[in-house]
């Protein structure tokens, strides 16, 4: 019997383990034939987003870091009303058999407030067998808004995550 190959997971960081987290949401795309390293440039850049998701506005990058997001670099952007800030927490580019991932540290509003929001927001774009590419996107939050996020229906990080998958990879698509 052939094994099932194994598909690679969003590494947490302290604090943001779905469960444990105020909200968390996963979203996911399976598609064949889309090129990785396509969907990786469009990712990694920032100022890209709102052309293929409508609910990112006026990304930048601090300290002339960029135009394409690195280890480390602080970019701020707007997104479900929110100004969020952002900090690079892990950043490793895909090559032959390893998955790209990018994860962010994300926050908005005063800390210690009630209008406090903290995310820890990652992406895994890995090649899976049969020119398949899978792009999978997880988002933990923490905070008052955030506990109002996770019971209100329909979700809107749920879906605003999905309409942000659909568009990176009609995007992508757009460039065959």
């Amino acid at each position: 019997m052939t094994p099932y190959p194994v598909m690679n997971a969003i590494l947490w960081p302290e604090g943001y383990l779905p469960g444990q987290a105020d909200n968390f949401v996963s979203n996911e795309c399976i598609v064949a034939d889309v090129p990785l390293l396509r969907v990786w440039a469009l990712l990694t850049h920032p100022d890209e987003w709102p052309r293929y998701y409508a609910n990112s506005a006026n990304p930048r990058i601090y300290n002339g870091d960029g135009p394409q997001l690195s280890a480390g670099c602080h970019f701020a952007f707007e997104t479900f009303g929110f100004p969020v800030e952002a900090h690079v927490t892990e950043y490793v580019a895909p090559e032959h058999g390893r998955p790209g991932r990018l994860a962010w540290h994300g926050w908005a509003g005063e800390k210690g407030t009630e209008t406090r929001l903290d995310v820890h927001h990652a992406w895994l774009v890995e090649m899976l067998t049969g020119n398949r590419l899978r792009v999978l996107t997880q988002e933990t939050q923490n905070g008052t808004p955030a506990k109002a996020l996770a019971t209100t229906r329909p979700n809107p990080m749920l879906n605003g995550h999905q309409d942000w998958l659909d568009g990176l990879l009609k995007e992508a698509q757009a460039s065959l």
